[in-house]
């Protein structure tokens, strides 16, 4: 008696197609998120395999969530420590009510969480995710989760995965630059430089515009590392002030590191903006709870928020991914406030 062969799978169908199962399983459910190449190669796969569609599975599958995960792919201190996280939280949410899709939080800070997180995602709880701060190169998370064909939005360049996914970023090369040359603007020479970590966004953009900015005065003493705590930048502008203690302006990767090192230079004896400047990077709470008030870098986070949610939803559309940049903008406060140095002079 002959045996019945095998009936194909969608695994058969994605090895003939050369592409991911996800990929095959968007195809099968309607072509959402899969580009015209990607689209045919799975029918021509289809063909060749002969594989049959169950269409009540497909009917299932076809239900959209309506739904939109945040993924944040840190600890769980960033909810309550990082005001920048807040905001951006709450303007996407908006964005998002206003095309009547829900959001849902999901924090992902250790290896355990992130499995969870991806199978709750590719489960189809959600239509797609838009993808939160500090983003480190190479993210398993998000590399599975592009795998399995998930729409992904992120906040800031994707370090590792330029060019395959969509995202919305401010310009931290010139920002920082833009701060730098404000610095130097006021005659200040030994500024220093509190980096943020070297596999993210951030880290990488600010700490080539301070060089940038710095020119042939760029130094490599006068630099050191945080992780955007403001522990962080005390703990860094202690160790700078060991290796110069003629540093006359600092500059800090974000508002938190910044009012850390204000801390540190005040408990030293230095005056700030009199004696060492300060700038810092975002415009959060941070800035304007400083004492003195921080001069920063803003970013637009309402219209970050906005576009990360407007790309989303293209991308679940089946565009293809796009980069957007935005500018920032130089706030000027106490901690660098040249009319505070001239009433300074003045007294004296």
């Amino acid at each position: 008696m002959k045996r019945e062969s095998k009936r194909p799978t969608i695994t058969d169908v994605a090895e003939a197609a050369g592409l991911s199962k996800g990929t095959v399983s968007r195809v099968l459910n309607g072509g959402h998120w899969v580009s015209p190449d990607s689209r045919a190669a799975v029918e021509a796969a289809i063909k060749k395999t002969r594989y049959r569609v169950n269409p009540h599975a497909r009917n299932l599958a076809m239900s959209r969530a309506n739904t939109v995960a945040f993924l944040l792919t840190e600890g769980q201190r960033v909810l309550f420590e990082d005001p920048n996280f807040a905001t951006l939280v709450r303007e996407t949410g908006r964005a998002l009510a206003e095309q009547d899709l829900s959001l849902v939080l999901i924090v992902a800070g250790s290896p355990e969480e992130q499995s969870r997180a991806l199978n709750y995602i590719t489960a189809g709880h959600v239509d797609g995710v838009l993808l939160g701060f500090s983003s480190h190169y190479g993210n398993p998370l998000v590399e599975s989760l592009l795998d399995a064909g998930v729409p992904v939005v992120a906040s800031g360049q994707p370090l590792g995965f330029e060019g395959r996914l969509s995202c919305v970023s401010v310009d931290e090369v010139v920002g920082a630059r833009t701060m730098v040359e404000h610095l130097r603007s006021h005659g200040r020479s030994r500024i220093a430089f509190i980096s943020g970590p070297a596999d993210t966004p951030g880290g990488v953009g600010r700490l080539e515009g301070y060089r940038r900015g710095m020119g042939d005065l760029y130094d490599e003493r006068l630099v050191a590392s945080g992780d955007y705590r403001r522990e962080a930048g005390e703990e860094a502008m202690r160790e700078l002030l060991r290796r110069d203690p003629d540093i006359d302006a600092v500059f800090a990767a974000n508002d938190a590191m910044a009012a850390g090192a204000v801390v540190v230079l005040q408990e030293s004896g230095r005056r700030v903006p009199e004696d060492v400047m300060v700038g810092g990077f975002d415009d959060s709470v941070f800035a304007t709870q400083s004492v003195p008030q921080l001069t920063t870098m803003q970013q637009p986070f309402a219209r970050i928020g906005s576009e990360m949610v407007r790309l989303l939803l293209n991308a679940i559309a089946g565009e293809q991914p796009a980069s957007l940049v935005l500018s920032t903008r130089l706030v000027e406060r106490a901690s660098t406030a040249a009319e505070r140095l001239v009433s300074s002079v003045r007294s004296e």
